[in-house]
């Protein structure tokens, strides 16, 4: 429930209580009424989510693996040699999210998302230049380094914009905004089969109409990226302060906290789909074309996830929500190996799929509640490291693990998120600074 206490006669403070926290928003109500309040956030909480569809087809690199990966191919790759470029981007959007921070402070918002929108799209056209396995180099330099560094400079705008924009939608606004790159692979997905199938010698071919359909996406909506009246600010904590910088926020243990608890969520969620197609055939018996529908599924509880958890954290606290989508991750985890029943596993997929999705959805709007958004950029941006070492870390244990069923891979990736269940615990917002 919200209140309003008269101050004068051009402001008003919002204060929204929460068990956790209480936010205050305080607004000069000629101008962030007129502007905040109408169609121009709007606008920006549209281009946020068409930007980050766009930025999402990177996850559709299984389609160009699989294409890679045929005999008939002018590649024919091995299973590593197709996932090289896609581990190495994973890994590069760490130092893409920890520019991009930076980049946003001092640039602002529509140079750095064009910046970053540029160098990924730059990154996949370059891509086609590949013409056999001899060029392998290419499509690591270009799709992992390259657009894996703009994937990460682009991807950290909106999430740190849209939380200025909608101070008293945090959570649901940062939801739904990386629930569109959750929802990227979906749709991009059968856009990008149909394209490899017309150059299946050359799959590499189709990186050139991909990478100007992602530039055609992401450069106008990159344009409608503009902060909001200086007037509007956000205060968090019991009373108000202000915002800490990037440098300070790495200082504090808070800071670390979250990362290791953002860590687990994502370690879960990336070793699943990691191997989910060979783990659905093995345990419960699906064939490929399930399998590949499967993960279609799985995506989109993925998308769905994000929004979904972002407005539960509104009103149930962001800490009490991360400690139920990590329990519902380890515990689905654990009993994933005995799901032999194709529903059942179907079932135990979706919900790691969906807690996973809501973690990347929850955690923007909590380091702006820990850290305020003033310097979210420089904040969050670096806490992705996370995601990257999650990348890297998840598939190749879980492969590991693997080689005489999935049993204990899958139960000691579980095991692991419901230990982290317990950070949850002791993890509450940093004592406020000095101004």
């Amino acid at each position: 429930m919200k209140s309003v206490v008269e101050t004068s006669r051009t402001e008003q403070r919002y204060v929204r209580p929460d068990a956790a926290r209480r936010v205050v928003v305080s607004v000069s109500m000629p101008v962030l009424m007129r502007r905040t309040r109408g169609r121009h956030r709007i606008w920006v909480a549209v281009a946020a989510v068409v930007f980050q569809l766009a930025l999402g087809s990177v996850y559709s690199w299984s389609v160009f693996a699989r294409a890679l990966k045929e005999p008939g191919s002018a590649f024919a790759f091995d299973a590593t040699r197709a996932t090289l470029p896609f581990s190495v981007a994973v890994g590069m959007v760490f130092v893409g999210t920890w520019c991009g921070g930076r980049l946003q402070e001092r640039h602002g918002s529509r140079v750095t998302a064009m910046a970053g929108a540029g160098i990924y799209s730059a990154g996949i056209i370059a891509c086609s230049a590949a013409r056999d396995a001899a060029d392998l180099w290419i499509l690591i330099v270009c799709y992992g380094v390259v657009s894996g560094v703009g994937l990460g400079i682009g991807y950290i705008v909106p999430t740190a914009l849209l939380q200025r924009w909608f101070p008293d939608k945090r959570g649901l606004i940062t939801g739904i905004s990386v629930g569109g790159f959750g929802l990227g692979p979906v749709l991009s997905a059968p856009v990008l089969a149909a394209l490899v199938h017309r150059y299946e010698t050359v799959p590499t071919q189709a990186f050139l109409p991909m990478g100007l359909l992602c530039a055609a996406m992401t450069l106008p909506a990159a344009w409608l990226f503009v902060n909001p009246p200086a007037s509007a600010s956000v205060v968090v904590g019991r009373s108000a302060r202000p915002s800490f910088t990037g440098r300070e926020a790495l200082r504090s243990r808070e800071w670390y906290l979250l990362a290791t608890i953002l860590l687990a969520s994502a370690l879960a969620g990336i070793s699943l789909v990691s191997v989910l197609a060979p783990a659905a055939h093995d345990i419960a018996g699906y064939d490929a074309g399930s399998a590949a529908a499967l993960t279609a599924a799985a995506g989109v509880f993925n998308g769905v996830g994000r929004p979904l958890a972002g407005a539960i954290s509104e009103r149930a606290g962001r800490m009490r929500t991360f400690a139920v989508l990590l329990l519902i991750q380890g515990l689905a985890l654990l009993a994933l190996p005995w799901a032999h029943d194709p529903a059942l596993f179907a079932a135990l997929v979706c919900a790691v799929s969906l807690a996973n999705g809501g973690g990347f959805g929850t955690m923007p709007a909590t380091a702006g509640d820990f850290f305020g958004v003033a310097h979210i950029g420089a904040v969050y941006g670096p806490m992705l490291i996370s995601w990257s070492l999650a990348g890297v870390i998840g598939p190749l244990t879980t492969a590991h693990l693997a080689g005489d069923g999935y049993t204990t891979a899958f139960v000691t990736v579980g095991a692991v998120t419901l230990a982290a269940v317990t950070l949850t615990a002791i993890t509450r917002p940093p004592a406020p600074r000095t101004a």
